[in-house]
């Protein structure tokens, strides 16, 4: 647009054509482009007219029929489908695969999880505790201890299990070992209402074959 409206100001101030493309570094034909269009347009005339550009090699359809292959058994070796697999599938581009399931919002290498506790009375443990949170007692402090230090060595069975729907997913045991513990102490003053911590930590060296 600067370029443009420099054009402009040098014809209005009756300088020539050549004179004007070498002083702004571009070609004739460019100059009588933009007087001609801001004599038929005015201001107007000096922005980009619409484009038709490329016509789409991949329409709604092509999305369709990303969802439709989503929807059946991935091929032989796959747990699950892939964009490449996808794309190999219906013979078109991987990057058209993956733009339809980001319009879409699915992300086919998301990974989810679930526990499934072994304890018959976790159901009436987790109820009471949920209870805790929506109704804590009166002047009661509830406090949450979670089981996350920050060493990470943990030891525990890993595998693929096969799902209601004849998925196959990988699977992790719910108890594991854990080669390093860290432990937290906390003290709480009940005249004062002061909390005083202490956290140590307890490697445990361990080869495992």
């Amino acid at each position: 647009m600067v370029e443009r409206a420099r054009i402009i100001l040098g014809c209005l101030e009756g300088r020539r054509v050549q004179q004007i493309a070498r002083e702004g570094g571009t070609r004739p034909n460019t100059v009588i482009k933009w007087r001609q269009r801001f004599v038929q347009g005015g201001l107007a005339g000096l922005r980009d007219a619409p484009r038709p550009g490329a016509r789409p090699v991949y329409g709604a359809d092509f999305r369709t029929q990303v969802l439709a292959v989503l929807e059946t058994t991935p091929s032989a070796g796959q747990a699950c489908w892939d964009g490449p697999a996808v794309a190999v599938k219906l013979g078109g581009s991987v990057h058209a695969v993956w733009r339809g399931l980001r319009q879409e919002g699915i992300c086919l290498q998301r990974q989810r999880s679930w526990c499934v506790s072994t304890d018959k009375e976790f159901a009436a443990k987790a109820a009471n505790i949920v209870g805790l949170y929506l109704n804590p007692p009166e002047n009661a402090l509830v406090i949450s201890v979670d089981e996350k230090p920050s060493i990470q060595a943990l030891e525990r069975a890993t595998g693929y299990v096969e799902t209601d729907n004849s998925k196959i997913v990988r699977g992790c045991k719910s108890t594991y070992k854990r080669h390093g513990t860290l432990n937290f102490f906390a003290a709480l003053q009940m005249a004062t209402g002061l909390i005083q911590t202490s956290a140590t930590t307890l490697i445990e060296p361990r080869i495992i074959e």
